[in-house]
């Protein structure tokens, strides 16, 4: 098996290896969402998506109901959104989705990644013409009619459904990621994770030693409390 197969399959667990900054991100995540669209989540569906989120990684729900609370509150942290984009070691696009208060501290510190990588970091535009947004849902595979399911989301802007372990992942265009989010809430299905995800349109195929150099600069990257998410080009198939 290569290197690359190994780094997908460890993905999801290296991501949440840090509780502290699992939570410092999701904290952000809510700031963001409750900034956007209010406190409630009922009338703001990227709330949602965010207590769903800290749900799924065992955030205790006192603590979301203080980082509600302390997002609203007039001493509020002023985050901003601000995805940088990048080319790594080998020619690898990179998307990097921040929530920063200071944008000068985080692009410093971005740029230093990438330097030492090898790779560089871009203007805005640079990269991103090789990715398409799309809202990504998981949800337990069993005990559906896909088909018939199918068919009934497709109003809610089903693009596609692949079929991973013992998950369901629905794509969607993400300017439907709310009314999907509504779609499967009104049928009673609750998403494991739902995310606004940047999907490379063309894969890198690299050897083993070019894939543990970018795997070093990601993991670098989302080491950084500034980083929420980091989206690359390398084909991450076996």
């Amino acid at each position: 098996m290569g290197r690359a197969f190994e780094f997908r399959k460890e993905r999801k667990f290296k991501r949440w290896a840090g509780m502290a900054k699992t939570f410092t991100r999701i904290g952000r995540e809510i700031a963001l969402a409750v900034k956007s669209g209010g406190v409630n989540p009922d009338y703001n569906p990227r709330l949602r998506m965010a207590i769903q989120n800290a749900k799924a990684a065992n955030m205790p729900k006192s603590n979301v109901e203080n980082a509600i609370k302390k997002a609203a509150g007039k001493d509020a942290e002023n985050f901003q959104e601000v995805v940088y984009e990048g080319y790594g070691p080998h020619g690898v696009a990179i998307l990097v989705e921040t929530a920063t208060d200071n944008p000068t501290r985080t692009v410093a510190n971005l740029r230093m990644y990438f330097d030492r990588s090898g790779g560089a970091l871009g203007v805005s535009g640079s990269v991103s013409y090789m990715f398409n947004r799309k809202g990504v849902f998981k949800v337990k595979a069993e005990g559906h009619d896909w088909e018939e399911l199918e068919l009934e989301l497709i109003d809610a802007g089903l693009q596609e459904i692949k079929f991973e372990d013992e998950d369901a992942v629905l794509f969607t265009d993400f300017t439907d990621f709310g009314a999907m989010h509504k779609a499967l809430e009104e049928k009673g299905i609750e998403a494991s994770s739902a995310q606004l995800e940047w999907i490379p349109t063309l894969a890198k195929k690299l050897n083993d030693s070019e894939v543990e150099q970018v795997i070093k600069l990601i993991d670098r990257l989302e080491e950084d409390d500034d980083v929420l998410n980091v989206f690359h080009t390398m084909d991450m198939s076996e």
